[in-house]
């Protein structure tokens, strides 16, 4: 009796990163502008222009695999996004803000790393090296932004998180 394979695993899951990354980009200008922080508006504005090439390479090992891009709705993404529209909700105007805008951004890059580095390895075993080098370069992508962020944390969002208005 043939159960679910790995590649029907690996299509799911690539239908999910997809309609994550498609909600990020929706996500990002509003986080940015939201923003106080010419750094973190800075660092949306360029992962917003990273995630239009993060579709693009979805939608080429889609082609590998020889399926039609589409999406499957990601609970997780869902929930991640909802918690940073609380987030510029409950602290609009406050110090805190940036803080917790970035710390959404970083829930959001901490989700894709672990999607990521799972679908390259899986596309590894499966024997697709095409598909496995295109989600490796997302990965890479998503860790250094998830590095920028820190290092933008570190230097300017969470000290003046601590001030006063």
């Amino acid at each position: 009796m043939a159960g679910k394979t790995l590649d029907a695993l690996f299509y799911e899951t690539l239908k999910d990163i997809y309609y994550a990354e498609r909600k990020i980009l929706k996500a990002l200008p509003k986080m940015k502008r939201a923003a106080h922080s010419e750094q973190l508006k800075a660092a949306f504005d360029k992962h917003l222009h990273e995630t239009e090439g993060h579709v693009e390479r979805l939608q080429q090992v889609f082609e590998i695999i020889g399926k039609r891009a589409q999406g499957k709705t990601c609970d997780a993404i869902e929930g991640i996004v909802a918690e940073g529209e609380e987030i510029m909700e409950e602290f609009k105007g406050e110090p805190a803000l940036d803080a917790g805008l970035l710390a959404a951004a970083q829930a959001v890059e901490h989700y894709e790393i672990t999607r990521y580095g799972t679908l390259k390895r899986w596309a590894e075993v499966l024997g697709m090296k095409d598909a496995a080098k295109l989600l490796d370069a997302t990965l890479q992508e998503e860790s250094m932004t998830d590095s920028a962020l820190t290092k933008i944390a570190d230097q300017v969002v969470n000290s003046k998180a601590l001030k006063a208005a």
